[in-house]
């Protein structure tokens, strides 16, 4: 992402644990700093839904009623997509997108029993296809 962002777009990243929880935690230490309080976003983006989650919570305790609505006026985006998680809370307005990424077991198993059943080692990479939801074009649509 860094090396593919266009140069005036700042990011701000913080560390966490792929949990929700660990989300929440990062983004509540990080509110306590002085910094927070005068930082701008356009964008809270996670690497997962779940993480996406956790910051939005931790935006939620925020006491001062006009930050925080403020904060949860971004827009909040993560990945992974699976229908349980990611895909209801966009669906439910809580995450504005997510990016599915499609699971990768099935594949293994398919590429594993194909090297056993003709003798050849399969290729070092494989490529799987992700897709926003929703589509880009839905997302375009939204904000021309």
């Amino acid at each position: 992402m860094l090396e593919t962002k266009p140069a005036n777009i700042r990011v701000r990243p913080l560390k966490a644990q792929w949990t929700q929880e660990s989300g929440q935690r990062a983004v509540r230490s990080w509110l306590c700093l002085a910094t927070s309080q005068s930082a701008e976003f356009d964008l809270v983006a996670a690497q997962d839904d779940s993480m996406a989650m956790g910051a939005r919570k931790a935006f939620e305790e925020v006491s001062d009623k006009r930050k925080r609505d403020g904060w949860l006026s971004l827009p909040f985006t993560g990945c992974d997509g699976v229908p349980k998680a990611g895909q209801t809370w966009v669906s439910d307005g809580l995450l504005v997108a997510t990016i599915h990424i499609p699971p990768l077991a099935g594949r293994a198993i398919e590429m594993l029993a194909k090297g056993i059943q003709n003798g050849l080692q399969p290729p070092e990479t494989s490529v799987t296809v992700s897709v926003s939801v929703p589509s880009l074009m839905v997302l375009a649509a939204r904000n021309p």
